[in-house]
């Protein structure tokens, strides 16, 4: 029997979704006052940043069970930066604190202004990310 081959690796699902994060943030950043899009949008980013961050405990534990210890340090090292902006875009769309945002927005874009978008139209997957965002949250409270 051979091995079997994931054919969505980590490594691909972290590319959709930096690539999400990415238009999701050139559509933030076009905004001019804060509404029920841009309570979306900005849910939306947290959530594609928490789903990167799993992806990259994925993937360092796969190096990790080969010895390579520095290079999975390496690669936490550099995608740190996940944790943190999904931390404070959640405290300002979850406690209304908007002057978070364009700080966090702008360490944002140092880490992503290498991502190519694609041509085709993405549509608008960040609908209703904000009450995904809330109703993740309750979830999570009412495991504690």
């Amino acid at each position: 029997m051979s091995n079997l081959i994931n054919p969505d690796n980590a490594g691909k699902r972290r590319d959709r979704y930096v690539k999400a994060t990415a238009l999701a943030m050139r559509e933030l950043v076009g905004k001019k006052k804060v509404d029920d899009q841009t309570r979306d949008l900005t849910a939306f980013i947290v959530l594609t940043l928490q789903q990167i961050d799993s992806t990259i405990d994925e993937t360092c534990t796969a190096w990790e069970k080969r010895d390579y210890w520095l290079k999975a340090d390496r690669f936490r090292h550099e995608w740190l930066w996940t944790k943190a902006a999904a931390a404070k875009l959640e405290q300002a769309v979850v406690e209304n604190k908007w002057q978070l945002v364009p700080p966090a927005v702008r360490d944002m874009a140092k880490h992503l202004q290498k991502v190519t978008l694609p041509k085709r139209d993405w549509g608008t997957p960040w609908d209703g990310a904000f009450a995904l965002l809330l109703e993740k949250r309750a979830k999570e409270a009412a495991r504690r």
